[in-house]
């Protein structure tokens, strides 16, 4: 590829110039980082040791703590180590490689949240088929759809802008190696090859959207007929969080790739990239974790366990 031979590495977008800013913002993410490994490492633990949380909610609420601590796990320690260093470079296959397992994690966490309101429109408007609509070998044939299809939209995208001959520079307006930054440094009109894998991400996202919007018209009809108050509240208590989930990704993710060019600046872009890529692994299992009564139990049991585990 012709950019290959002349790009050998990318210059990242700095947070500081300064070193006592650049060592704040490293301490800042350390936090944000192990706050992420902890919170989704908690729930990955609640949920493989405890048999009451063997259940499809719990299943691909698993699934979605890993997505998560993958994709935190793609950005935020080269920036940091960046930060500690005092340096903004990543290497071309670094890039190619950030760019590969940020979109692949995404992805499958947009499409594992698809899932997550399906499995709540199951449990709550079609109680009875329950069993049989997500049984064991559903579960995991749709949890692999997602991490599938995840990997196919990261594959496609990495090897179209890759392919791309790059004549604009090598400077990367983000703090991460992420696609529409990199299509500004391709060549006049060269990006155009992009469009075709792009309307076909956005087509499964405007899809994966309409579902779980008509999924929550119909969970939210169904729980305001509910006759019981405690009945509306454990619905609701299963629900909202993963609205609340969804509602923040979806928001965050739609304004970085779809907002106007003439409202785009390095900051707005750079305060946007962190809510949709860093916020939401961090908050995740603080959010499933504060109506969920199972999951917080379950989270307390660990403790004792593990102290005897290890004395």
């Amino acid at each position: 590829m012709s950019n290959r031979s002349t790009i050998t590495e990318f210059l990242l977008l700095a947070f500081a110039d300064t070193r006592e800013l650049q060592l704040l913002h490293f301490t800042l993410f350390l936090g944000i980082y192990l706050a992420a490994l902890l919170g989704n490492g908690l729930i990955l633990s609640a949920v493989a040791c405890h048999h009451r949380l063997h259940t499809p909610m719990y299943f691909f609420l698993l699934n979605l703590a890993l997505l998560d601590l993958g994709c935190i796990s793609t950005t935020l320690p080269k920036t940091m180590v960046n930060a500690l260093w005092d340096t903004r470079a990543i290497s071309y296959q670094g890039c190619a490689a950030q760019v590969f397992f940020f979109l692949f994690f995404i992805s499958a966490e947009y499409y594992n949240l698809t899932i997550m309101a399906y499995d709540r429109y199951v449990a709550i408007c079609k109680p009875l088929h329950y069993g049989s609509l997500l049984s064991s070998r559903a579960c995991a044939q749709m949890a692999a759809a997602a991490w599938g299809s995840g990997f196919l939209n990261a594959a496609l995208h990495t090897a179209t802008t890759f392919s791309l001959p790059l004549c604009q520079g090598n400077a990367v307006d983000q703090f991460f190696c992420e696609v529409p930054h990199i299509l500004k440094l391709s060549c006049s009109h060269a990006y155009l090859r992009e469009v075709g894998a792009l309307v076909f991400s956005v087509s499964l996202v405007f899809g994966c959207f309409v579902f779980i919007v008509l999924s929550y018209v119909q969970i939210f009809r169904a729980v305001l007929r509910m006759p019981s108050e405690q009945g509306r509240h454990k619905a609701f208590s299963t629900c909202l969080p993963h609205l609340a989930v969804v509602s923040l990704f979806i928001s965050t993710g739609i304004f970085s790739y779809l907002k106007p060019p003439s409202i785009s600046s390095p900051s707005l872009d750079l305060v946007v990239a962190l809510l949709y890529s860093v916020v939401p692994p961090a908050l995740n299992p603080l959010i499933y974790s504060m109506r969920n009564q199972e999951l917080k139990k379950a989270v307390r049991k660990l403790f004792p366990y593990m102290l005897l585990k290890h004395p």
